[in-house]
């Protein structure tokens, strides 16, 4: 009886254990489709002509595969200016960003001095600032120093933007390697940069694969600093021109949609290029020090 009863409780534990996973993919399933679906109809819009969406709406399936909206996204979008200034501002702001990230990391981490930690919680607190509160002091500054309606502008905020975060993670990075391998560099006759560039750095790639990553994304796709930094067509970066793309009548949805699908291509290939490294990186990063 008793075997009976234990083996009767194995199949119901089980039965439960099934029930969960299957109620576990589900959900997971129907948030993947949902979070999915913008994708799915600006995919679908890309390939439709005006008249066709017009008539069928956005969901509709394409009658058939037409690449007259990248052709014209790419000559008439003026694509290529735009990419290219998104391109100079995302490369130099990324690369700041994390460069000072890395440094102050190490500082915070390796060489902690008296007041380091109020100091690195003032850091890290501009996380918090909420960036339109600055919104009307930077445009007199920029515009006062003439700046206005260039690129410096967003490369500069941008980059000063990202100090926190790329503080944060660092510091929490480093704080994870042993103290011993540092203090092994120094007793061979190294000096604090050479234990950062040749000791800390190679094991930090991880770390630094997740900001490249993240910042690019966030400047890549940035909206607001471009909107108000920028006035002329030939300095807008993609994002303020894929939301100024319009037909002669009407918004050129199809173009529009074909544009965006190419200003996404970038970030794509950056978070493909650093994915080995992505995950692994965000839990090294993550470790308390």
């Amino acid at each position: 009886m008793t075997d009976v009863t234990l083996t009767q409780t194995g199949v119901a534990a089980k039965s439960r254990k099934e029930a969960g996973s299957i109620l576990f993919y589900g959900v997971l399933t129907a948030l993947v489709v949902l979070y999915s679906l913008p994708v799915i109809g600006v995919v679908l819009t890309s390939f439709k002509s005006t008249e066709e969406i017009a008539r069928d709406g956005l969901w509709a399936l394409p009658d058939a595969l037409r690449f007259t909206n990248f052709t014209e996204a790419w000559v008439g979008g003026n694509v290529v200016v735009y990419a290219r200034n998104s391109f100079l501002v995302t490369i130099p702001a990324t690369f700041v960003s994390i460069l000072l990230g890395i440094l102050t990391g190490y500082v915070f981490s390796k060489l902690r001095f008296r007041g380091s930690e109020a100091l690195f919680i003032f850091v890290v607190a501009g996380m918090f600032y909420p960036p339109q509160i600055v919104l009307i002091p930077l445009f007199r500054l920029f515009n006062a120093v003439h700046l206005y309606d260039t690129l410096w502008p967003m490369i500069i905020v941008h980059a000063a933007f990202g100090i926190p975060i790329c503080t944060l993670v660092m510091r929490n990075f480093f704080a994870a390697v042993p103290n011993a391998i540092r203090e092994a560099a120094i007793i061979d006759g190294a000096n604090e940069w050479q234990v950062l560039v040749r000791v800390m750095l190679p094991v930090s790639l991880p770390a630094i694969a997740v900001l490249a990553t993240l910042q690019f994304t966030w400047i890549w796709n940035d909206f607001l600093w471009p909107i108000i930094f920028t006035q002329s067509d030939e300095m807008r970066t993609i994002m303020v021109g894929l939301a100024s793309l319009k037909g002669q009548y009407s918004v050129a949805y199809g173009v529009q949609g074909a544009m965006a699908i190419i200003a996404s291509i970038p970030t794509l290939l950056v978070f493909i290029f650093f994915q080995r490294y992505f995950i692994r990186g965000l839990t090294l990063g993550s470790v308390k020090g």
